[in-house]
């Protein structure tokens, strides 16, 4: 199945921000685009917002001279939908409204030819329910771009129930051809990325709502340690939290209120204020003027050990044997037992793995980093039970690396790690039920929203059991089946081999039995 012919029209219903976007998208391509409005005065308007585009583009050296004007010859408005008869592509971008939608589409079939594509734009309705009543489904799907689209390449090719399989293959080839990333991928509440990003927004703002730290100190370990681009507290102020709530609310409402997708209070509570973000001056965070940026909590100077014992494997954080050396610390290696790094004053600094602080002794969590040499960051947790010298060796130890250390409550999980192990829960469930294949979801993530890897590379990256193992000890600590691991993640423990799954049956059996005598 070959690509859409250049020589062929693409005609964008909706006129506004997202449709000019695709149009353009569509005229840099190389075809003939048509804009259709309810307004016509808009569609006319925006077909010169386009050209305008265009001609800057030209005027900063981005585009031929030559192409330019031949493109700003090949778009127009149509004055009535029937104007788009010649279309061999159709993109819906009009207001997410269901039943607008569908009676725009049943128009749409009593004008274009039988074998042009009509496809939606939308982010958030079922693409099979919107083919519903259609004379031709099998020629319906969605393309989801994202914005702005002249900018972000990735366009999620959503096929519905109905969709014909050939017809989404020509849409996954045209849009390829148009210098986009296609991620194919079927009818499921959120799709890709509306769908596996639930957890970036949902477990800060559990964190917060836990009194594990301020929305400040949460974006900065997210940031600093996690990699990620922006936090979800900032990222939220920027979407607006109406829409980013709605967007949790819907696919919470789509899943059957599924608890792995069930929305926040606290932003519930910010909606209801008002506070909306940046739109309306305040929202996590104040803005205008004279706003003040919180800062993150960042722990006090503290003296660093002179040596420590890295006992057992450090498994994610086993890069941190090399920076301890480098920085002139002592470091004894301990093959057996932990893992944990013991520290001279009898205290230990644990990994995050989904238990608590206060369950031991005397020690100090240490949350998951992307990348620890590059982190500038590091998350700490500590109960009421920790010692002043424990927290004191931890600080000043992993100040010593060059990082910024921000002390959060006794969170299971802490930040990073319950986020990550959530992202890659879902990713591992996803694939499972056929949403899409893993390589897409990386992709659509990555390109979507940013990500520094996608949950299936991430899961590769910190070992077959290790989401599973963190989610199994959160779960018990956090009933209500949010957390439970999925089937799928737990499959995918056995993955590796018949030698390896044999391994993993001790150590799940070894987890299961730690956390009924915590219990």
């Amino acid at each position: 199945m070959t690509a859409i012919e250049r020589s062929r029209t693409v005609a964008v219903v909706g006129a506004g921000t997202m449709g000019q976007g695709i149009a353009q998208v569509a005229l840099l391509a190389g075809h003939r685009v048509l804009l259709y409005d309810i307004d016509a005065v808009l569609a006319a308007d925006a077909v010169g917002f386009v050209q305008d585009r265009v001609e800057r583009m030209a005027a900063k050296g981005r585009l031929d001279r030559a192409e330019a004007e031949d493109a700003i010859g090949r778009i127009d408005s149509a004055a009535e939908l029937s104007g788009l008869a010649g279309a061999a592509l159709v993109v819906e971008a009009v207001v997410e409204d269901a039943t607008v939608k569908r009676a725009l589409f049943a128009a749409l079939e009593e004008v274009v030819p039988p074998d042009a594509l009509l496809a939606t734009n939308t982010s958030s309705l079922s693409v099979t329910e919107l083919a519903a009543g259609l004379a031709h489904p099998g020629r319906f799907l969605g393309l989801h771009f994202f914005n702005p689209a002249p900018l972000l390449p990735l366009v999620e090719v959503v096929s519905g129930f109905a969709t014909e399989p050939a017809a989404a293959e020509r849409a996954y080839r045209t849009v390829l051809g148009w210098g986009k990333t296609p991620v194919r991928c079927a009818d499921t509440p959120g799709f890709i990325v509306n769908r596996i990003a639930r957890p970036f927004y949902a477990e800060a703002f559990a964190v917060y709502e836990e009194q594990g730290a301020d929305p400040a100190t949460i974006d900065a370990v997210l940031r600093e340690s996690g990699g990620f681009k922006m936090g979800p507290f900032a990222l939220t102020d920027l979407i607006g939290q109406d829409v980013n709530e709605a967007v949790t609310r819907s696919v919470w409402e789509s899943f059957f209120r599924s608890p792995k997708f069930t929305p926040s209070l606290a932003q519930r509570r910010l909606v209801q204020s008002g506070r909306l973000g940046r739109k309306s001056g305040h929202g996590w965070y104040p803005y205008g003027p004279d706003a003040k940026a919180p800062a993150p909590h960042t722990a006090g100077p503290e003296d660093a050990p002179g040596a420590v014992t890295v006992v057992g494997d450090l498994g994610p954080a086993a890069g941190l044997t090399e920076l301890l050396e480098e920085a002139g610390i002592a470091v004894t290696a301990v093959g057996h037992g932990g893992p944990y790094i013991q520290l001279p004053g009898e205290g230990q600094l644990v990994l995050a793995d989904g238990k608590t602080s206060v369950e031991f002794a005397d020690v100090v969590y240490f949350d998951l980093a992307f990348d620890y040499r590059a982190a500038t960051r590091v998350a700490l947790s500590v109960s009421g039970d920790t010692s002043e010298r424990t927290l004191a060796e931890a600080v000043g130890l992993f100040q010593k690396l060059g990082k910024k250390v921000s002390v959060i409550g006794d969170v299971p999980g802490m930040i990073v790690a319950r986020t990550v192990a959530m992202l890659i829960d879902l990713t591992a469930d996803a694939v499972a039920r056929g949403v899409a294949g893993a390589e897409d979801i990386d992709t659509a993530m990555r390109l979507g929203v940013n990500y520094p890897a996608g949950p299936a590379e991430w899961h590769d990256r910190l070992g077959r059991d290790w989401a599973y193992d963190l989610l199994h000890h959160l779960d018990a600590r956090c009933p209500g089946g949010r957390y439970a691991p999925s089937l799928a993640l737990y499959k995918l423990g056995y993955a590796a081999g018949e030698d390896d799954a044999a391994d993993g049956d001790e150590a799940d059996d070894e987890a299961y039995d730690e956390a009924g005598e915590t219990e």
